[in-house]
This record gives C-alpha cells, sequence and structure tokens, in this order.
C-alpha cells in the first residue's frame, strides 16, 4: 500500500513538472475599426504569408503572439491560424518576428544590484480577407 501511494505522489510530481514547463504562446487579435464582420473560417484554411499575396485583399484586423523561447514553430503558426480564424481571415501575413525589450529584472542585493533587460519574441501578423 505504501509503494502504490509513493508511486502516485511520484508520477503526480512529474506531471506537475511537465505541464509547468509545456510552452505557452499569448496571443491578443484586434480587428480593425470600420471593418464588418465576417463569419469564422477554418483555422486549418488560413494561409500564413511572409508577404503581401498579389490577389486582391483587405486588412481586416491584427494579430500579436508572444511565444516561450522553448514554443515549437507548429504551435506558434497554429495560434495564428486560430487567431485569424476567428476575424473570418483567408490568410495572415506577418510583418514582424523579432525580439522586443519588454521591461528589465533587477537581480541582486540593494549595494550591488544587477539591471538586465527582459527580451520578449513578438510575431505580428495582418489578418486579410480576399476580395476576389
Amino acid at each position: 500500500m505504501k509503494h502504490r501511494r509513493l508511486l502516485w505522489v511520484i508520477a503526480a510530481s512529474f506531471v506537475m513538472i511537465f505541464v509547468g514547463c509545456a510552452p505557452t504562446v499569448s496571443v491578443q487579435a484586434k480587428q480593425y475599426l470600420g471593418v464588418p464582420p465576417y463569419p469564422p473560417t477554418d483555422p486549418m484554411s488560413v494561409a500564413i504569408l511572409r508577404e503581401p499575396p498579389a490577389r486582391p485583399h483587405e486588412r481586416i484586423g491584427e494579430v500579436t503572439l508572444e511565444p516561450d523561447d522553448n514554443a515549437p514553430v507548429s504551435m506558434i503558426e497554429q495560434k495564428l491560424q486560430q487567431a485569424a480564424a476567428q476575424m473570418g481571415a483567408d490568410a495572415a501575413v506577418i510583418v514582424a518576428d523579432r525580439t522586443m525589450r519588454m521591461g528589465a529584472i533587477i537581480s541582486g542585493p540593494w549595494y550591488g544590484r544587477e539591471i538586465s533587460p527582459d527580451l520578449q519574441r513578438v510575431v505580428i501578423a495582418v489578418a486579410i480577407k480576399y476580395t476576389q
């Protein structure tokens, strides 16, 4: 009985460690003013583009992602597709993928503090709807 309880405690500890270390992607989506609402599209049909398409289109919104350092590209792209699909987008054009200064981290005692920038990756995409 003691061994079973010990195994459950160890298993639960591993689950909490792995869940705590799982990569996350913070997502913010905003629709542009004056753009009529479109019905949501299928996230798998939302194309991710690196430059604006030649097809006629209109910009309907913007998606900002802040992924963890260990977030895989597939997870970032999936979150981008889901957010753009909620706005009814046909594609999302990545306009920025950079590391931004988000603040500073202060560490150490009061007499010998170290200040280092808190850098975070930020991906910004414009959601577009094809007009033809």
